[in-house]
């Protein structure tokens, strides 16, 4: 085995994707130490989006204080990945849904402006590409938010300026551009987003995504109406269509408002990422490819990272297993390429256990190192 590209997903709450990939490297080591291993730390445009295209591209973190979801100062961190003009965000990180206490979750209230204060702190140090992971929001705002921190406007049918939260969309007559952040000008913004629901209706953002994030029914009802009004008013006043647009419904309508405002583009994460850190390049000259997560089942084959991994890996003709921590249904994950999926628990023991980080690398150092040795072996004959 001369050379083996370790893109492995964080295991959430355990280990980044980058302590997982070091776990990998030191299993493989212990019988080929020569063997070549290529750490590429990936994500699929949600938690730990920012740290992997940080991380593989040489760039670096800025943390800013911004407004949280209830408009509470937080200091928030992106990235600036090391070309110097891309910066990549986790929209969790300011309008994450973590960020507010489960009794105090209001999507009609919560909104996205701490998001466009990160954006508008990247325009400032020179950014004109935008990477934002669309992921885990408190939010139902539309964007309207993160617009309004970028300079535009929204005013009722009286003229009076509306604030923040899902609550201004059904109030909305009048967008006003006029103080846009002429920083914006010739930038391009592509969305890490893996839903397809619309912008409004019975599959829509609210409906589908609001109670989770403390809407009561009256309150998805209303957000629902907001979301079809403000559509109604991007279609007037913009000429863009965006109810009905696939993923438009992603990040409580953030995905909609975007395209609306920003030209922006919906991306599946995993693929966006990949591409951005040019993986089939990557490929070229390995004997294999090891991915993973923490959890394996059906849905893993419906575009998370192990998923996007195998896929690039068949075109280059390069084989891949997985490593994991619990598996369901290791025939659906076969189906997209992996050839197959180990698990790392050596023996019974209790989720808090399992989830210790130490004992987590510990875990997929050794089953890492017993694969190769059999590999080893298996050439030997």
């Amino acid at each position: 085995m001369k050379k083996v590209l370790l893109a492995i997903d964080s295991f959430k709450g355990c280990l980044s994707s980058l302590e997982a990939a070091l776990a990998v490297e030191a299993g493989i080591k212990a019988v080929y130490p020569s063997c070549e291993v290529v750490k590429v730390p990936v994500a699929d445009g949600g938690e730990g989006t920012v740290e992997a295209l940080v991380w593989m591209t040489g760039g670096r973190l800025c943390t800013v204080e911004v407004n949280d979801p209830l408009m509470r100062p937080i200091s928030a961190s992106y990235g600036i990945l090391g070309d110097g003009c891309t910066a990549v965000i986790e929209m969790s990180a300011a309008s994450g849904l973590p960020l507010v206490a489960p009794e105090q979750r209001n999507p009609m209230i919560s909104t996205t402006v701490g998001t466009g204060q990160l954006i508008a702190d990247a325009l400032n140090r020179g950014c004109k590409q935008f990477i934002l992971g669309l992921g885990g929001s408190a939010t139902n705002d539309a964007g309207t938010g993160l617009l309004q921190a970028l300079g535009y406007r929204f005013l009722d049918a009286n003229g009076k300026l509306l604030g923040q939260g899902g609550q201004i969309l059904e109030h909305i007559a009048v967008i006003d551009s006029s103080s846009r952040n002429p920083l914006l000008n010739g930038t391009q913004f592509n969305m890490a987003c893996d839903v397809d629901n619309p912008f409004s209706g019975k599959n829509g953002a609210a409906c589908i995504f609001a109670p989770q994030k403390g809407a009561d029914p009256y309150m998805v009802e209303a957000l629902d109406r907001g979301l079809k009004h403000f559509a109604e008013v991007v279609k007037t006043q913009l000429c863009k269509d965006i109810d009905a647009v696939a993923g438009a419904g992603a990040a409580g309508g953030m995905g909609g408002g975007l395209m609306a405002f920003l030209d922006a583009q919906l991306r599946p994460g995993i693929q966006l990422v990949l591409d951005t850190l040019c993986f089939d390049d990557l490929l070229q000259g390995v004997d294999l490819v090891i991915t993973g997560e923490g959890r394996m089942d059906a849905q893993t084959a419906m575009g998370k990272t192990p998923s996007g991994v195998a896929e690039a890996a068949q075109r280059s003709g390069v084989p891949v297993i997985a490593l994991t921590g619990n598996i369901e249904d290791a025939s659906a994950i076969n189906r997209i390429g992996i050839c197959g999926v180990f698990p790392i628990i050596p023996r019974p023991m209790s989720l808090m256990e399992a989830m210790n980080p130490e004992t987590a690398a510990r875990n997929i150092q050794q089953a890492a190192e017993q694969l190769f040795r059999w590999h080893r072996a298996i050439l030997s004959q």
